[in-house]
């Protein structure tokens, strides 16, 4: 075996690792690993537009990629997550990493749920949010909206900034703290609606990822100020590291100087995440 193919190996085997022991602690629902250690690698198209994974700029920061699971909004692995990791612009992953060590001195962890997210995921949701008969994470993720209404209310896109790889969905963990199998704890907003919090160890923003809601909203009179206090403390480290909120989603950032532009077509790519 030459030393080229063997160098591959190991590095596709600490992935394979790396990815396992990360989701295992989250007690997330792992896909079934059909594939050899050697077949775990990024695309060369991926490559050469300069999609790196996340754990080979940092791999402190912990990763729970919820769409290679069943625990998400339509409640199955979603098209294109072929493995549980997080793939992104090199760019991107040099930012979080700045992030990361911003935070480390805090005494937090960051926790990335998602970043890279390819069309034919976008187009999952898509189906997804036409299947009205399908409401089985409803009273978790989106209990006073209806699904058919997702996109028009901002909460998901049709061309999503995921989909140029400079988009990550995220959170903090005390460092002293580990994921764990999510526990469900019933939450009363300010306005007298009870939520679903979704606790799979990370710091309580008020709101569990992906709940589409107003008190998921980064101004809104729902929740507590001890919660928009750690919110706008994360949204303070990202900011002052190159990323931009998103107002709908306090767990939604985008690198402002990204490599692939909204404003063009072919910034928007497919390539599966494995």
């Amino acid at each position: 075996m030459s030393m080229k193919k063997l160098y591959s190996l190991l590095v596709a085997s600490y992935f394979i690792i790396f990815a396992t022991c990360t989701a295992s602690a989250a007690g997330l629902e792992m896909p079934k690993d059909t594939t050899s250690a050697a077949s775990l690698k990024m695309s060369q198209e991926a490559r050469d537009k300069g999609f790196v994974y996340l754990s080979e700029i940092d791999p402190t920061i912990i990763i729970s990629p919820r769409y290679s699971t069943t625990e998400n909004f339509v409640g199955k692995i979603v098209d294109g997550y072929k493995q549980p990791v997080i793939i992104l612009t090199k760019q991107a992953a040099e930012a979080l990493k700045q992030v990361q060590q911003e935070v480390v001195k805090d005494g937090y962890n960051l926790v990335v749920y998602d970043a890279y997210r390819p069309q034919r995921a976008v187009n999952h949701f898509m189906l997804w949010s036409t299947n009205i008969a399908d409401q089985t994470k409803k009273s978790y993720y989106y209990p006073r909206v209806d699904k058919d209404k997702v996109f028009e209310l901002g909460y998901v896109a049709a061309r999503s900034g995921h989909s140029r790889g400079s988009t990550v969905d995220l959170t903090i963990i005390k460092l002293e703290k580990s994921l764990h199998p999510i526990q469900e704890i019933k939450r009363t907003l300010l306005d007298g609606f009870e939520i679903t919090l979704l606790d799979d160890g990370t710091v309580d923003m008020g709101s569990s990822f992906d709940l589409f809601d107003e008190a998921s909203h980064h101004q809104n009179n729902l929740i507590e100020e001890q919660f928009k206090h750690l919110r706008n403390y994360l949204m303070t480290a990202m900011i002052k590291h190159g990323f931009k909120p998103y107002a709908e989603e306090w767990w939604h950032y985008t690198l402002k100087n990204e490599p692939y532009p909204a404003s063009e077509d072919i910034s928007y790519f497919d390539f599966e995440i494995e």
